[in-house]
Order: structure tokens, then C-alpha cells, then sequence
């Protein structure tokens, strides 16, 4: 009988806390995946460094000193010893999945396999997502089209009030009363 040791141990919202977004990609920060993967940072990025080959730009990347600021800055009170002085790598989807080859334990491989399904979790939900703006905006431009078409009509109804109150002029023949 298999053990789902990571969807017990490890709730959706845990990941979803720990994904950030730099450079455009959604990432999950060095520290965090060790946590997760139970090892310390300093193993996996030894294991990283290893396996360089296996990691490029577009699976992994180091944060720039900037963008490490930025994290920071995120955190009102920084918790001692959980941010070194090092700059963090930051792991794609692709570089998770990668991540628990190298580190070739069975909770790294769990691990990674409920981190992957939370990333398409969310990508379905960012799908949905622009499905219903999509939707919302038909919707805005066929009420702004009947938005002009009552305007249209009003000012048709004004033009009709402004000839009903100018005189007539009287059509047809007249009858003199001189008989």
C-alpha cells in the first residue's frame, strides 16, 4: 500500500505561500524547498552545483542582490539563520521536478510531485481566470453598444418632442367663410 505522505504532511496553501514570482516566472526559493524536502539549503544548492548541467537559466537562477532585497523587504521581522548571506536560488516547475532527481530521495520525489500538481492547480485557476474576463468584457461591450443604442433613441425621442412643440404649418385647402 503507497504512503501519501506528502499531501498529508504538506497542504496546498504551504506551497502556495512559498511561490513567488521574479522575472516573470513563477518560483519557489532554495530554503523553502529544502524545508519542504527536508534537508538543509546548504545540501541541496551543494547538490545544485553538482548537477549544474541539469539546471538551465529557465529551471533555475540565482536572485540578484536587488531582488534579494525586494524578498526581504517582503518579511516585517526576519527569522535568525533563515536567510543567509548567500543569494537564494530560485527554482521553476521545471527546476522542482529536476531538483528531486538530483537530491534522489523518496520524500524529495513526493515532494515534488505535490508542489508540480499545485503549480497546475494554478495555472487551470489563471486559465478560468482570463476565461471569465474574457467573458465579462463581451459583456461590457455589448452593454456599451446598447448604451448607444438608448442614447441614439433618446435623442431621436428629442428631436420628435422639439417638432411637436414648433407650430405646423397647416396643409390642405382652406374654406373661405365668406358665402
Amino acid at each position: 500500500m503507497k504512503e501519501e505522505i506528502s499531501s498529508i504532511i504538506i497542504p496546498n496553501e504551504v506551497i502556495v505561500n512559498k511561490i513567488y514570482l521574479f522575472r516573470g516566472v513563477k518560483v519557489m526559493l532554495d530554503s523553502d524547498l529544502a524545508e519542504l524536502f527536508g534537508v538543509e539549503t546548504r545540501q541541496l544548492k551543494q547538490q545544485v552545483r553538482r548537477n549544474i548541467e541539469r539546471f538551465p537559466e529557465h529551471f533555475m537562477f540565482e536572485l540578484t542582490k536587488e531582488e534579494n532585497e525586494v524578498l526581504r523587504s517582503q518579511f516585517v521581522t526576519l527569522e535568525k539563520g533563515k536567510y543567509s548571506k548567500y543569494l537564494p536560488f530560485a527554482f521553476s516547475e521545471h527546476g522542482i521536478l529536476q531538483l528531486s532527481n538530483v537530491l534522489k530521495s523518496k520524500r524529495a520525489i513526493e515532494v515534488s510531485i505535490k508542489i508540480i500538481d499545485v503549480f497546475v492547480q494554478l495555472r487551470t485557476m489563471v486559465l478560468s481566470n482570463t476565461e471569465i474576463r474574457l467573458e465579462v468584457e463581451k459583456i461590457k461591450k455589448k452593454v456599451n453598444n446598447q448604451d448607444k443604442n438608448i442614447e441614439v433613441i433618446f435623442r431621436y425621442f428629442d428631436e420628435l418632442l422639439e417638432q411637436k412643440a414648433q407650430p405646423r404649418k397647416e396643409i390642405g385647402y382652406k374654406i373661405s367663410k365668406e358665402n
